[in-house]
This record gives structure tokens, sequence and C-alpha cells, in this order.
């Protein structure tokens, strides 16, 4: 009998160990985008994250990763590898508009935007590490020119390994996000899971606290998850091709 995964190493043991080659994340994004992972693929992008977050910029349980992202399957990866270390994650909804602004306070920020973000963390002291994430599936590196200080995530991230061992594993006290005014620990982050596996449709639209919550819980189940940008539609014909059941 498989057991149902209650923390995030576990989770991610799931999608490696249990039904591998079935889908676990897709993901329909702007100019008809579709991108389909598997348990196995899912874990390998995951690992290859975390192991860029170890080898590259010194990540550790304790660490500050902050995520400068719109709601995308490239962000759940960074989310579930910032986990992985044991790092805590801070998001924000509205992260132009949030005082005082958190993201100063971090050591890493991952972002889609590094122009933007060097100008917003330019006073910063310590300046966080930016790292530039490249959102197109086909994009296999940062097209343009990087602001100083910036390293190029999709560039670098696939020579990193396939697998990720974690040195060593956060406190179940230890936080492990902070969205906004809200904050989750270690061991709360899987609080409860579906009583079966579902293929749940999420809309970006929705935000990160819905959006999170509801992800972990079906992938706790053995569900899988399809994730809409705000701009693609929930249409009955996407749901009936995606067998959606919740």
């Amino acid at each position: 009998m498989e057991l149902t995964p209650t923390t995030p190493a576990a989770l991610l043991n799931a999608f490696r160990t249990q039904n591998p080659t079935s889908p676990r994340l897709s993901w329909y994004g702007p100019d008809s985008e579709r991108v389909e992972l598997s348990g196995r693929v899912l874990d390998n992008w995951i690992a290859k994250t975390a192991n860029y977050l170890v080898d590259e910029l010194d990540a550790e349980p304790g660490t500050l990763i902050a995520l400068d992202l719109p709601l995308h399957w490239r962000s759940m990866v960074w989310l579930l590898a910032s986990w992985a270390v044991g790092a805590t994650v801070i998001s924000t909804s509205a992260p132009e508009s949030t005082t005082p602004d958190p993201f100063p306070s971090a050591d890493i920020v991952a972002t889609a935007d590094p122009a933007a973000m060097n100008e917003r963390l330019a006073e910063a002291k310590p300046a966080p590490l930016i790292i530039a994430v490249a959102l197109p599936a086909l994009q296999m590196r940062w097209l343009g020119e990087l602001p100083p200080r910036t390293l190029d995530y999709s560039g670098d991230v696939r020579a990193h390994g396939d697998v990720f061992f974690a040195d060593a594993d956060p406190e179940p006290s230890d936080i492990a996000w902070q969205h906004d005014e809200t904050t989750m620990t270690y061991d709360q982050v899987i609080a409860a899971s579906a009583e079966a596996p579902q293929r749940v449709l999420l809309e970006a639209r929705e935000g990160w606290a819905a959006v999170v919550r509801s992800a972990v819980e079906t992938w706790a189940a053995g569900g899988s998850v399809v994730l809409l940008d705000p701009s693609v539609a929930a249409t009955e014909r996407l749901r009936s091709s995606e067998n959606i059941t919740a």
C-alpha cells in the first residue's frame, strides 16, 4: 500500500516512484503553449533546480528565496525545488505595492523581469542574488543582455544533476512559505489530501494561495494538476480533452 506523502521530501519521492510516467502537471500558456510533465519529468526538473540552488547559489535550509514570477509551471518547479533544499520561499500577490517590500531581505530572487528587479533592489545591502527565469518552454537561455549581478537559470540549470539528495532537512517548525500575511511551516505544507486521485483544473487567476494549496493537496493524493494561464479560458472542450474530474 502506498503511503500518502506528508512532507515535501516525501512528495518529491512520490513523483518518481508512484506511477512516474503518468501526468502530474500540465500547463496551458499564452500562444497555445502546452507543457505536460509526468511525475518523473517533474521530479527531474525539481532535482535539477534544487541542485542548481545548492551548487551555484549556496542555498540551504533557512535560505530566503523570493519568487518574482507569475503562476506558471516553472514557478511551481522553483517552489518545490526550494522546499527540497529546505529554504523559505517568499511570494506576494502584489509585489509592486507591498509595504514593506519583502524582496530586499531575500538571499535569492528568481524573476522573469531581471532589469526591473535590479532597479528595485539597487539599494539593498547586502544585495540578493538575482536569477533570470525565461518562461517559454522552448527558450533554452535568457534572450538579450542580462543586467550586472544576474545569472541565467534557463541557460545553466540543464547542466545539473537529475537526482537531488538534501545535505540537511529542515525542521518541521521551519518556515516553508511566506505569502503576503500568511506563514506556513514545513509540517503545514501538506495538511491534508483528497481521498482519491483527481485530475484537477486550476487557474492562475485564482492566485498563489489557492493554487499552491490545491496543487499540493492533489499531488499528495496521487492526482494531477492542469494549470491555466490567465489568458486561457477554462472551456468545456479543454475540460473534456484533459479528462478533468475536479
